[in-house]
């Protein structure tokens, strides 16, 4: 009998566009951003003023209220409208219910603590008109217009960063289908030497991204050039980010589970080892296989690495190296079956062990942790598991 088509179901996700706005119209976006600042701190006064009043019951104004309040606002300002000052309450409203606070920062529009430009619109206020797009009757021009061919925009804004230059955020919604990964499961050890070593042996070294370049950053800082310097600081970040996201994405296509440690960033930037740790990005990287993950229809998991350096992974004994001073130890031999093994990849196999242990029934002992995969995540995994029984 002929066999059946197969068909696999594609999903959506929605993704963050961010395109570089041309300098030529900075000046007007900085103008724009001194208005929504006045916006913002209007909403946040207003709030904190409702929640704690002089006399009267308290209470707790929505996005909606802060709209009616200022409606008819928009004539008295130049450069936005009423859909953005809109978007500013919705995102006041947010934000204090997300921090559970009556009032928020204010936001400073001069000075030596400025807060970074942004100017938030809807869909509907962002029109395309040949090679510019249009926002409240100002044309603007970015780098790799193209990508935006072929998508429907929603909501986004306009973000500045420390340089001063200006950015286009704009969500969009791509399709995916799932694909069929090369191999089962991996085990992610976190270090400071090599940035990851996995169960299969491989490492991605660490990039030394900010201590190659610390001393021109101290010497740009030492003659004045603040700019210069908060350039450099962006070098460094992108060339992280870059060899984070190649990394991860590598790790998403060959693997279906991964499980990754849980060692703790927040807890080591409080040691001598500070500048290391920020500058190996373990929070960016677990990030990154979460949500390329939950696209591609993985499952990536946060497990418990304790004594999973010491541990031997062929006999569990723990003869490994310990404490601060065996830091320098690499390589070890098992005294109790004769083993021997890299101690980044050793702890990676017994990470991956940890995952494939399941919940303790007791309830004494420590189990692995994770969020479970989301709807489009279990959509993929069935898509992937139908590819390979049709192989």
């Amino acid at each position: 009998m002929p066999m059946e088509p197969m068909v696999i179901e594609v999903s959506t996700c929605i993704r963050t566009l961010r395109l570089k706005v041309k300098a030529e119209s900075y000046p007007w976006l900085n103008a724009a951003a001194i208005q929504v600042n006045q916006v913002w701190n209007w909403g946040n006064a207003t709030s904190a003023k409702a929640a704690r009043p002089f006399a009267g019951a308290a209470k707790w104004l929505s996005g909606f209220d802060l709209d009616k309040l200022s409606a008819g606002a928009a004539e008295y300002f130049e450069y936005i409208g009423s859909e953005t000052i809109q978007r500013v309450n919705a995102e006041l409203a947010t934000r204090r219910r997300q921090f559970k606070k009556t009032q928020l920062r204010w936001r400073v529009s001069r000075g030596a603590k400025r807060s970074l430009g942004w100017v938030p619109f809807k869909a509907a206020q962002l029109k395309r008109k040949g090679k510019s797009l249009r926002f409240t009757g100002k044309a603007f021009r970015v780098f790799e217009q193209d990508q935006l061919q072929g998508t429907k925009c929603k909501c986004g804004c306009f973000a500045q960063d420390s340089v001063g230059d200006w950015w286009l955020c704009v969500p969009v919604e791509r399709s995916f289908a799932p694909c069929m990964p090369k191999n089962e499961e991996v085990g992610l050890d976190l270090g400071l030497k090599d940035t990851v070593a996995t169960s299969d042996g491989e490492k991605l070294e660490a990039g030394r991204f900010y201590r190659d370049i610390e001393q021109k950053i101290a010497r740009a800082q030492r003659r004045g050039h603040k700019r210069q310097a908060k350039r450099l600081h962006r070098t460094a970040a992108r060339r992280r980010k870059d060899a984070l996201q190649k990394f991860s994405t590598k790790i998403v296509d060959q693997y279906q589970r991964i499980f990754v440690g849980d060692v703790s960033s927040a807890k080591l930037i409080k040691t001598r080892m500070a500048k290391s740790v920020l500058d190996a990005g373990w929070g960016m990287l677990k990030t990154q296989l979460q949500y390329k993950g939950q696209q591609a229809g993985r499952r990536v998991l946060i497990v418990s690495e304790r004594y999973t350096t010491r541990a031997c992974s062929s006999c569990g004994s723990l003869s490994g190296p310990a404490g601060l001073a065996m830091l320098d130890v690499r390589i070890w031999v098992c005294s109790g079956c004769g083993d021997t093994h890299d101690r980044d990849v050793n702890a990676a196999k017994n990470i991956l062990s940890a995952g494939r242990c399941p919940p303790s029934i007791s309830g004494n002992e420590s189990s692995p942790s994770g969020a479970p995969p989301s709807q489009a995540s279990s959509r993929c995994e069935a898509g992937t598991s139908a590819l390979a029984a049709a192989a």
